[in-house]
């Protein structure tokens, strides 16, 4: 501005001369004259915006400090605090994703509806029963200490009816549950659906050697201590494992001699608390090997924590993973069990030895075999050895690679000193009303089959057949069938 008023100071000064100047001096003024003042007009102007864009930028400072939204800011204020609430959100949600990262969640829904036929006309609840069964389970990893990773596992259950097991049970059929999917809380009130805390155990993975390189570990020592199912530790198996998906009866799910004979000695809902340790060995990654063994609370009060580790149950597991048959994998396990107070069949409180094997192999892309062995070394079930068979086959055989078929037998000897004695079939729980007695000889024998149709990757529906002939090792006993329909909803 100093300068257009000294220019045109010195303009005013030349006009004022006209004697000294030409014409042409005179027009050459003129013009000069004229563009300076637009300049200044133009000066003005940029006066007026420089000064609205300090106070745009004034309202912007303040907007921006100001947590709050206002329809009278700026619009650039406004954009700017969306951009930085959209990244603080951003920010949140991969600090929750962070958080929760690791963390397995999983529910089931299941039902089974069976019908019986060859079972006695006035046998209590009928020969038709439904039941549902629900978990929901959550493993949560904690934060590593060191090189050493540990976690927390829970599982709730709940569900309704008890199927056909009870029926069987009175009958005195050593296969006492045709429906191991069957659960009531505790064996309380048929109306109640109460939820139960089945499983709440803590578990630790410590690489070998202690202290060392952990990306050059080939060997772990898991502890796991808590309340918990221990078929997920002890006597797995990859094709007759899970009565929600394979097979229905419990003789196919477990060993027989540990499940349906009762030895694991678990709580009323088919839990125990329990301490196991198991070293793990992946020299050879092909073919690990693992070494496990654990201390159970068994029987009426030790599965209950009222006398948990008074009268003990010990089990040992020797476990491998081989590759046969062109190297399709296969798992084989080699098991034993004691427990110092056993419960004979005839009541009799005493030690109970054991040891069982059970190994599953692929044998093509679509067929996994599965087999399992029990023997009782001391004490007397009702039966004292059992062996189970079968196979599964993947439906991509027929073009259904989502669904499959199991088969699988089963045979349950009697035991000597049952033999020696005469065994009652009852009509009903209380054991008022018998049926009729019988000696028993020979062996319980079973069959299943089962179909499991998907109809999402979530739904699946499983007709299944049940055949049990010499029910208890009555050789006069009807063979009993049973039809079951079961449907499964996983997540």
């Amino acid at each position: 501005m100093k300068f257009t008023r000294i220019c045109g100071a010195l303009i005013a000064a030349g006009l004022a001369l006209p004697a000294l100047a030409g014409p042409t001096d005179a027009a050459l003024l003129e013009k000069l004259a004229a563009r300076l003042e637009r300049l200044e007009v133009r000066n003005a102007e940029l006066e007026k915006e420089i000064k609205a864009l300090k106070h745009e930028s004034t309202e912007i400072t303040r907007g921006l400090e100001s947590p709050r939204l206002s329809e009278n800011e700026p619009e650039l204020t406004v954009r700017l605090k969306a951009v930085e609430k959209d990244a603080l959100e951003m920010k949140k949600a991969a600090r929750i994703a962070e958080g929760l990262d690791g963390i397995k969640v999983g529910a089931a829904l299941a039902t089974v509806g069976q019908h019986a036929a060859g079972l006695p006309g006035q046998i209590d609840g009928g020969s038709s029963q439904l039941n549902y069964r629900a978990d929901v389970s959550v493993e949560l990893p904690l934060q590593p200490v060191g090189d050493i990773d540990h976690k927390l596992f829970a599982h709730l259950r709940m569900g309704q009816g008890l199927g056909l097991n009870a029926a069987f049970s009175n009958l005195g059929h050593f296969a006492n549950t045709p429906n191991a999917l069957a659960f009531r809380a505790s064996g309380a009130s048929p109306d109640d659906s109460v939820v139960i805390l089945g499983q709440a155990w803590y578990q630790a993975a410590i690489p070998l050697p202690f202290l060392g390189f952990k990306p050059y570990s080939r060997e772990t020592l898991e502890l796991t201590f808590g309340k918990m199912d221990i078929f997920g530790f002890f006597d797995q198996n990859a094709a007759a494992g899970d009565e929600s998906k394979q097979f229905l009866n419990s003789v196919f799910v477990h060993n027989p001699l540990l499940d349906a004979g009762r030895e694991v000695g678990v709580d009323a809902n088919g839990f125990q608390p329990g301490f196991i340790a198991s070293y793990l060995n992946y020299m050879d990654r092909l073919q690990p090997w693992r070494l496990s063994a654990g201390v159970f609370g068994a029987g009426e009060r030790g599965a209950n924590y009222q006398r948990s580790l008074s009268s003990p149950l010990l089990m040992v597991q020797a476990e491998t993973q081989l590759k046969l048959f062109g190297g399709l994998t296969g798992n084989y396990r080699l098991y034993g069990w004691n427990r110092s107070e056993g419960i004979d069949f005839d009541g009799t409180v005493t030690r109970h030895r054991g040891f069982g094997m059970s190994a599953d192999q692929r044998i093509g892309d679509g067929v996994r075999l599965f087999a399992r062995y029990g023997r009782m070394i001391s004490g007397e079930l009702p039966f004292n050895q059992a062996a189970t068979l079968g196979a599964e086959l993947s439906g991509s055989y027929w073009e259904r690679g989502g669904d499959a078929l199991g088969i699988a037998g089963a045979w349950l000897q009697s035991g000597k000193a049952y033999r020696r004695g005469t065994a009652t079939a009852w009509l009903d729980d209380g054991m008022t009303r018998a049926a009729y007695s019988f000696v028993p000889q020979g062996a319980e024998k079973l069959l299943e089959i089962y179909y499991r149709y998907r109809l999402s990757p979530q739904f699946e529906l499983s007709p299944d057949f049940q055949y049990v002939s010499n029910g208890g090792g009555n050789a006069d006993a009807k063979s009993a069938k049973v039809f079951a329909l079961r449907a499964n909803i996983a997540y």
